[in-house]
């Protein structure tokens, strides 16, 4: 293991290339140095705890009100293919510390924030591990098996940490993403809708994972929907939890960035399917169409569309998620102090 110092960052680096472990076993958390407020300490990766990779910890310092015991979550997107694990670690280091929707919804509400490290290699450009499409979830050995367990793993292991810092949390997290990880935070709460509090994510293409297995007697499989999940996952769509999640999906009027055409993101196969059920026209057919699909289903995901915006948000938008997410975990629990 060797030290690694940032600015304001305890950097503490094992990369680690063994097969993938069962996400909550193993012993007590390596010690490490506890996340201070205002501080973002990276957390070495534990085959043995389930995670072959680094992530990172961030409590802000308005954390010290204590106001919530939650914590936010956003999956890494670095936006470019990198054999070298440290572009992706950069830019990492990047959105939880600096500059990202997580890191504002963070300071905003006082709560930790945990963001991954996972590589998106080059060498595999057809892996769009950032917003685990189907082809990195049907990955079954070596280091990049089931990132969201490795995920809940990573979650597991930050909660002792973060409570030994006096920031206990909540089992169940804040999921949040843009753009690819705004897919992985959809998807996630698909397959582990248990795990999750509340979701929020943009700049999705104008398509989401849909909540039926078929439509317009067209089998939907992962990520296009839930005809395979018990499959993959080996337990069925629980349905009753994900129906209590509350979901704030958003798109800028003006994005035009559609994943859906290319070949990492979406199989030919995929695509036909979006472009035959839901529209090749991003906005705002597509996005209608599948609002439609989610009022049908009766799930709880509030759909916006911010006018004059591209692939982006602004400070407008990052409000309204803070505020979403306020409300979210003020109706799951009332905060302290009240």
């Amino acid at each position: 293991m060797r030290v690694r110092a940032f600015a304001t960052v305890v950097s503490l680096v094992a990369f680690a290339t063994t097969d993938a472990a069962e996400p909550l076993a193993g012993p007590s958390p390596t010690p490490t140095p506890t996340p201070k407020r205002g501080e973002l300490i990276e957390v070495p990766a534990e085959p043995a705890r389930g995670f072959q990779f680094p992530y990172l910890l961030f409590i802000p310092e308005s954390a010290a009100a204590k106001r919530y015991e939650d914590l936010l979550v956003e999956p890494n997107n670095t936006g470019n293919v990198s054999d070298d694990f440290e572009v992706h670690r950069n830019a990492a280091v990047h959105l939880a510390r600096d500059s990202s929707v997580g890191n504002f919804v963070a300071r905003k509400l006082g709560v930790p924030l945990l963001v991954p490290i996972f590589p998106r290699p080059a060498s595999n450009d057809r892996l769009y591990t950032h917003s685990l499409d189907r082809d990195t979830i049907l990955i079954t050995d070596g280091p990049l098996a089931r990132l969201d367990l490795q995920l809940i793993a990573m979650i597991a292991d930050a909660r002792p940490r973060l409570a030994a810092a006096g920031h206990p949390v909540n089992a169940k997290v804040l999921m949040n993403g843009f753009s690819a990880s705004g897919l992985f935070a959809n998807r996630f709460a698909f397959l582990h809708p248990e795990m999750v509090t509340a979701a929020a994510y943009g700049g999705l293409n104008c398509f989401i994972m849909l909540p039926v297995a078929e439509l317009k007697s067209q089998a939907l499989n992962f990520p296009l929907g839930l005809a395979d999940l018990e499959k993959l996952t080996g337990h069925p769509f629980n349905r009753a939890a994900y129906e209590t999640i509350p979901q704030l999906a958003y798109m800028g009027a003006n994005d035009t960035n559609d994943a859906v055409v290319h070949e990492d993101a979406y199989s030919p196969e995929e695509r036909a399917l979006v472009f035959t059920l839901v529209g090749e026209k991003m906005m705002p057919d597509r996005w209608q169409a599948v609002e439609a699909v989610y009022k049908s289903e009766k799930i709880p995901v509030e759909f916006r569309t911010y006018p004059g915006i591209g692939h982006g948000t602004d400070g407008k938008i990052n409000s309204d998620v803070a505020e979403f997410f306020r409300a979210a975990i003020e109706k799951a629990a009332p905060p302290k102090g009240d």
